[in-house]
C-alpha cells in the first residue's frame, strides 16, 4: 500500500480498494450466469417439436388438444394453437419450432414403425427421406378380431363379487378427479387375473391412443435385455465392453472398462451425473432427446467419478449405455429384436419405439403406446415372465429387477432395476408391488400378491406429484377381502 500511495497519491487508495471490491463482486455475481441459455432455447424448440409432431401424428391428436396437454409442460411454447413460429408439414407429417424471435429451429419427423424423430438443427425438410424408419410387417391375426390379452376384443364380464364395485369406482374418480388441474390423468386401466375389470378414458382419448411414456420406457428396455442375458447373450456382472469416448488410445488404463451391465441397470454407474443436476434440458441427454444429438456417443462420453456400484444417480445415459451394449451384441438384428422378441408376442401393436436420427432406440423415455398395450406389459410381469404358456423372461430376471439396488438403501430402497420399489416408508401398499414410472404420470403397478395390474397414464404438468403408490392403496380398498 505505501509504494501505491507513493505513485498514486494516498487519496487514491481506498478508491482503488473499492474498485477491487467492485470487481470482485462483479465476478461472483458472474458465475450465476446461465451460459447452457442457447442450448436452453435450443432444447426447449426441439422438445415442442417432437411433441407436436407425436402429438399430431403418432396420437392423431388435433392442434388444439396438442398445446392444451401435450405442451401444458412447457412453461414457454412457442406460439399458440393460433399461430406462432412453428411449421406443419402435414404432407410429410413434420413439424418445425423456431424462428426470429424464439431460437433455433428444430425438426421433428414422423417415420414408420418409429414415430417422430428430431432433427439436427441444420437439417432441413429434405433430409426427413433419410431418418431411419422400420417397415417390419405385423402379425397376421387383427386386434380387433382377436380375444384380450393378444388381442382388443374384451368380453364384458361380470365383476367378481370378491370386489367392491363402489370402492372400485371410488378408486377411479381419486384418480380423474384431482385437486389440482396440473394432475391431468386421461386413462385408468385395471387388470385382475388377466381380465380388464376397469377402464376409463378422459375426454378426447380412448383405447387406441398412444401417449409418450417418458421413463416407462426404462422397464421396457430391461425387459429386452434380460432376454438376451436368459439367452447366455450378456452378463450382467461383465463389463459393457463398450468404447468409450474421448478415445485416449490406451485401452489399458480405462477406468470406465470396470462398469457392468448389472450398474448401470441399478443407476450406479459412477459415471459423470447430468440429468439428476437439473441439467437434462440443457445438456447431455437432452441434447439426444430434443435436438438431435447421438444419444449413444453422448452416453458413452461421460467420465468416471465415483467407484460403480456405490452411489445412486438417476440418469437416462445409464439406461442408454444398457441399450448401447444390447445394440453391440444384437448387430443387424437390432432394429428389429424389440418387435420380434417382445412386442409382436405381446400383441403390443400400438407400441413405437423411437429412436435418434442415427437409429439407436432411445429406450430410456421415447416410446409411444396406449393403456391396453402397457397392461399387457405389466401381466407379463404378473405372470412372472409366462405369457400364453410360453415363457419371456425368467423367474430370475423378474427377481432381478424388483429386489432393490444396494445404492438404493440410502433412498429407502425404493429402486432396483429399471423398476420402482416400494419405499420402506409405505406400509400401506403390499411391499411386493413394483411399478415403472415416467414424467408427466406413466404408471404401469404389478401387485402379484393380488394378480392386479394397474396402468394409470396422464398429462401432468407443472409440480405434478400424482403418487403412484397412494393410487395403488385406493385401487386395494376394492381388494381388501380378497
Amino acid at each position: 500500500m505505501r509504494t501505491l500511495a507513493k505513485i498514486l497519491g494516498s487519496e487514491m487508495v481506498p478508491r482503488l480498494a473499492m474498485t477491487l471490491l467492485l470487481v470482485a463482486a462483479a465476478s461472483t455475481s458472474a458465475s450465476d450466469f446461465d451460459y447452457f441459455a442457447a442450448n436452453r432455447h435450443l432444447i426447449r424448440n426441439g422438445v415442442q417439436a417432437v411433441l407436436m409432431c407425436n402429438g399430431l401424428f403418432t396420437s392423431r391428436r388435433s392442434l388444439n388438444q396438442v398445446f392444451a396437454q401435450e405442451l401444458a409442460y412447457l412453461e414457454d411454447a412457442v406460439g399458440s394453437a393460433r399461430a406462432g413460429e412453428y411449421d406443419i408439414d402435414v404432407e410429410r407429417m413434420a413439424v418445425a419450432v423456431g424462428g426470429p424471435s424464439s431460437g433455433p429451429v428444430v425438426r421433428a419427423a414422423f417415420r414408420e414403425g418409429i414415430g417422430c424423430v428430431v432433427m439436427a438443427p441444420n437439417q432441413g425438410a429434405e433430409d426427413i427421406a433419410y431418418l431411419p424408419e422400420l417397415t417390419l410387417p405385423y402379425p397376421d391375426n387383427d386386434p380387433a378380431d382377436t380375444a384380450w390379452p393378444i388381442g382388443d376384443v374384451v368380453t364384458a364380464q361380470p365383476l367378481p363379487t370378491s370386489i367392491d364395485a363402489d370402492a372400485l369406482q371410488a378408486a377411479s374418480d381419486w384418480a380423474f378427479n384431482r385437486p389440482t388441474p396440473e394432475q391431468d390423468t386421461v386413462s385408468l386401466l385395471i387388470v385382475h387375473r388377466g381380465q380388464i375389470i376397469h377402464e376409463r378414458y378422459a375426454p378426447g382419448f380412448d383405447a387406441t391412443t398412444r401417449t409418450r411414456t417418458w421413463s416407462t420406457a426404462k422397464s421396457i428396455a430391461v425387459t429386452l435385455i434380460g432376454q438376451l442375458v436368459d439367452a447366455g447373450r450378456l452378463e450382467l456382472d461383465a463389463s459393457l465392453g463398450l468404447d468409450w469416448l474421448p478415445e485416449t488410445g490406451d485401452a489399458e488404463e480405462e477406468p470406465r472398462d470396470a462398469i457392468t451391465l448389472r450398474h448401470v441397470l441399478q443407476m450406479a454407474s459412477g459415471l459423470y451425473p447430468v440429468d439428476s443436476f437439473r441439467m437434462e434440458y440443457a445438456t447431455g441427454s437432452g441434447l439426444a432427446y430434443w435436438a438431435g444429438a447421438s444419444s449413444n456417443e453422448g452416453a458413452r462420453r461421460r467420465g468416471l467419478i465415483r467407484t460403480p456400484g456405490t452411489h445412486w444417480d438417476y440418469e437416462n445415459y445409464d439406461t442408454l449405455l444398457a441399450v448401447a451394449a444390447m445394440k453391440r451384441e444384437l448387430g443387424d438384428d437390432y432394429a428389429t429384436f424389440p418387435r420380434t422378441s417382445l412386442l409382436d408376442r405381446l400383441g403390443m401393436r400400438s407400441t413405437l419405439l423411437s429412436t435418434d436420427r442415427f437409429g439407436d432406440f432411445i429406450l430410456s423415455s421415447q416410446v409411444y403406446t396406449n393403456a391396453r398395450d402397457l397392461a399387457r406389459f405389466g401381466l407379463l410381469y404378473q405372470q412372472r415372465g409366462v405369457w400364453q404358456g410360453e415363457r419371456l423372461i425368467s423367474e430370475d430376471w423378474i427377481d432381478f429387477v424388483t429386489t432393490p439396488a444396494p445404492a438404493a438403501a440410502s433412498r429407502g430402497n425404493d429402486y432396483g432395476g429399471q423398476f420402482w420399489l416400494v419405499p420402506d416408508s409405505r406400509d400401506d401398499v403390499p411391499k411386493d408391488a413394483f411399478a415403472t414410472a415416467g414424467n408427466r404420470g406413466q404408471y404401469v403397478i404389478v401387485v402379484p400378491s393380488h394378480e392386479l395390474v394397474i396402468v394409470r397414464r396422464g398429462l401432468d404438468y407443472g409440480r405434478q406429484g400424482f403418487n403412484r403408490w397412494d393410487l395403488t392403496r385406493e385401487v386395494l380398498r376394492a381388494f381388501d377381502q380378497t
